[in-house]
């Protein structure tokens, strides 16, 4: 990804040098279990480890690459002339290309996990806040972008956390089915390495050994792992959306922090854009990008091949230090949002008490009308409302039908606000707990 978009802490996992760090412990640890069963030498193994404090030489890897055609190999080259040709003889022994380079990659994906969960977390509590400090903060509900009945602000708030709580256990299951590795060797028959080696290496690493692979880590557990991103991804985008219309100035009921100094229009001084929810939602597109390639890698001929390879060099760490990026500004924009409790009321009076007309509904109902008339004499008043500017409150009362089931003060009755937000306790409970 460019570093406009970039947070170093991700950036450093998909660096080549984090790459050779960890294909390096993968061959060592592998020599080390090698050694253990006798296949090797003690001496050979242990001379492998000369090369820990070693600063892998990218692009010295990268000549011999441009000769060889082949990474592996121009790595092991590069190991033997830091170790001794003699000493690098048995490193790699039994192995494959694909044992270093999936083990790795689960590896590093597991890092990016760690980072995205920590993430999710910090949004969690900017999404917690913000819903207490509006618990009650009355604002119109609306369905189809049209006015429906009171909510709050609150409610809002907790709805995203909800979500993104869910997406922190999509995170976590993800980590857990992707942190596998394979040293099973060429087809993953073991039939020139001991199965132990594999659980050796992988212990080390904090992996847990395949099951069975084909000389290539099944890719639907990466499938599930890029599609659990895809789903935070779209997530990111919900919230941004609800944001980006609460800042349109029709409803100004919320907008995003505008710094001093800060400039919204290169031709209008008077503009504050809600630049950062826009940009998260393509941001979010990007993160989705990687599903359907995810998926497609399932597929592979005769059962091990690397067409897989090429996508994830360019899905692994571009999706996780986009997604990284936008958790992150994410939760910077939900600490900082301005919340405007007095427009939220304006708006939802905009229409003078038509966001009770359910109550008035239901209570004529109550009183012995049947719903197709009360619907009918609710919705006579209400369309006068929209057509002509009345107030909906003053067009009942002046109602023969309806004040023949109804008094005045039953009416004003089912215009309390509070009646909406009743339940708002009892929501939160379910959300966050007692």
């Amino acid at each position: 990804m460019i570093p406009r978009y970039s947070r170093p802490e991700m950036v450093a996992i998909w660096a080549p040098e984090n790459k050779f760090r960890i294909w390096y412990e993968i061959e060592a640890h592998a020599c080390d279990a090698q050694a253990a069963l006798g296949v090797i030498p003690k001496e050979s193994a242990a001379a492998v480890w000369k090369a820990k404090d070693v600063k892998f030489d990218v692009a010295r890897i990268d000549e011999i690459e441009a000769v060889t055609k082949h990474d592996v190999i121009a790595f092991l080259t590069h190991l033997a002339e830091i170790i001794g040709n003699e000493e690098a003889r048995f490193v790699h022994q039994g192995m494959t290309s694909s044992d270093v380079l999936d083990t790795c990659f689960n590896v590093q994906l597991v890092e990016a996990a760690d980072i995205l969960i920590a993430d999710v977390d910090k949004l969690l509590a900017a999404l917690k806040r913000r819903a207490f400090e509006h618990k009650d903060t009355i604002r119109i509900g609306r369905s189809h972008g049209i006015h429906a009945e009171p909510t709050t602000m609150g409610l809002t708030f907790a709805r995203f956390y909800a979500e993104m709580d869910r997406n922190k256990k999509r995170l976590q299951t993800a980590r857990d089915e992707i942190a596998t590795g394979a040293i099973s060797g060429a087809v993953g028959t073991f039939a020139n390495i001991d199965p132990s080696v594999e659980e050796y290496v992988c212990e080390q690493l904090g992996l847990k050994p395949e099951p069975i692979s084909t000389q290539v880590i099944p890719r639907d557990r990466h499938a599930a792992f890029f599609a659990a991103l895809g789903v935070v991804g779209a997530s990111i985008e919900n919230v941004s959306t609800e944001i980006r219309h609460m800042q349109r100035t029709e409803v100004l009921e919320a907008e995003e922090y505008f710094a001093p100094g800060q400039k919204g229009s290169s031709a209008m001084p008077h503009k504050r854009n809600p630049i950062l929810t826009e940009n998260l939602t393509g941001l979010s597109r990007v993160v989705r990008m990687a599903v359907v390639p995810a998926m497609e890698n399932v597929t592979l001929w005769h059962e091990r091949d690397i067409s897989h390879s090429s996508v994830e060099r360019n899905i692994g760490p571009d999706t996780t230090i986009t997604l990284d990026f936008a958790l992150q500004r994410l939760t910077m924009v939900i600490d900082k949002l301005l919340v405007y409790p007095d427009n939220m009321l304006k708006n939802m009076n905009k229409f003078r008490g038509l966001v009770h007309s359910q109550r008035v509904l239901l209570a004529l109902t109550q009183k012995g009308l049947s719903r197709e008339d009360s619907y009918r004499l609710v919705q006579r008043n209400a369309m006068r409302v929209w057509e002509e500017d009345a107030d909906f409150m003053t067009e009942l009362k002046a109602d023969p039908e309806v004040m023949a089931a109804m008094t005045e003060a039953e009416i004003d009755d089912k215009f309390d606000l509070g009646y909406h937000t009743k339940h708002v306790d009892t929501i939160f409970k379910r959300v966050f707990g007692e």
